[in-house]
């Protein structure tokens, strides 16, 4: 008699079904988006567009009109890939979703990768300057070790 198992989810087994890419508007997470698009298109998986939306508290009791600048940023992020899908119409066919989470980008990318239940996570370098001392986005998901990461120039 041999034990059964109930099926659970298990990444990467098919090859990837769900890519998860970070954006916020900059080049680089913009030349991660048309990369993790060609994967996507390549590999049949769904492309997840996530932006993470900032939450500034110190912003807002300033009286800074944190929610709606973002939620501009997000609406615009929309429109650029609605745009690019549009464009590419017929020559290449790429199912995806956007999604926003709330936090600061490693926390947001992390929970929109578990929700997602993503088999890989693609961001752009990161174009700041401290980050070579603190630790970029891409090096603090990489260290996570819970999915392969592509991380684009």
């Amino acid at each position: 008699m041999t034990e059964q198992h109930s099926p659970q989810f298990e990444r990467g087994t098919d090859g990837p079904k769900v890519i998860v890419v970070g954006v916020d508007g900059s080049d680089s997470s913009l030349r991660a988006a048309a990369y993790a698009g060609g994967l996507a298109r390549r590999q049949h998986a769904l492309l997840a567009v996530v932006y993470v939306r900032p939450v500034m508290a110190g912003g807002a009791a300033m009286g800074a009109p944190v929610a709606e600048t973002t939620d501009e940023i997000a609406e615009d992020l929309v429109a650029q890939i609605r745009e690019a899908t549009e464009r590419t119409k017929g020559i290449f066919d790429v199912r995806w979703e956007f999604h926003t989470f709330p936090g600061d980008p490693y926390g947001g990318l992390v929970k929109a990768a578990d929700e997602l239940k993503a088999d890989a996570v693609v961001v752009g370098a990161s174009e700041q300057a401290g980050h070579r001392i603190v630790g970029s986005v891409a090096v603090r998901l990489v260290k996570a070790g819970r999915w392969p990461v592509t991380v684009v120039p």
